[in-house]
């Protein structure tokens, strides 16, 4: 498989791009990978990239965007950090490749069994670590006045925290950043956010915003 042109990225739709993430994920937990000559990637992209998706993961050794979508060289901007929390780095990474490279999803990853909400529900931590940690308070108060009887260092209390963090991250880009809030409104980018399970590899697209 090619890397994506310009060509190709400008002929790409929001909705075909989020397609393209699930068909990548499809094969990854299939074991069907599409068979790409990475050599010859990176000789494609020598002169320049069009990656037809921005990707804010966890840093979580075993959620690397390329591989749990299938995707090679020059396919994709990787974002990764602690918790996939949200940064003003972050954003005016998701600006360079929205409005100057022409991408057109951003997505939102989170992860089962993320280290950083559960350090968040069970306490927090010192240092720089706690400021990241301490981006979960909005999702830790809303899982709580969903779920009151549930003990916050529970399973399953984390496990919705990481959830409700995915989309609160979402909501967050488009109220944060009026650049990319304008490329949606205008159809150019779609926003989703999805759900990686480290037990079987499978992602789960909890949310999908497309604006005609």
């Amino acid at each position: 498989m090619k890397a994506h042109t310009a060509e190709t990225l400008a002929t790409m739709t929001p909705a075909k791009a989020i397609d393209f993430l699930k068909e990548g994920n499809q094969r990854f937990i299939n074991n069907l990978k599409v068979n790409r000559n990475l050599l010859n990637q990176v000789n494609e992209t020598k002169d320049g990239q069009f990656p037809f998706a921005i990707i804010l993961s966890c840093m979580d050794s075993r959620t690397s965007s390329e591989l749990v979508f299938d995707q090679g060289i020059g396919d994709i901007f990787s974002l990764r950090v602690a918790g996939n929390v949200l940064t003003d780095d972050m954003i005016g990474s998701m600006e360079y490749a929205c409005k100057y490279v022409g991408t057109k999803v951003i997505l939102v990853l989170g992860h089962s069994k993320c280290g950083a909400a559960t350090g968040a529900c069970k306490g927090g931590a010192p240092g720089k670590l706690g400021q990241v940690l301490n981006k979960f308070d909005v999702s830790i108060k809303e899982v709580k006045e969903e779920m009151p009887n549930v003990e916050q260092s529970s399973t399953e209390f984390i496990e919705a925290v990481a959830n409700h963090n995915v989309i609160h991250t979402m909501d967050a880009i488009l109220e944060q950043s009026d650049v990319l809030k304008e490329l949606f409104m205008s159809g150019e980018i779609g926003i989703a956010g999805a759900y990686y399970n480290v037990d079987n590899g499978e992602v789960e697209f909890l949310k999908e915003q497309l604006h005609d």
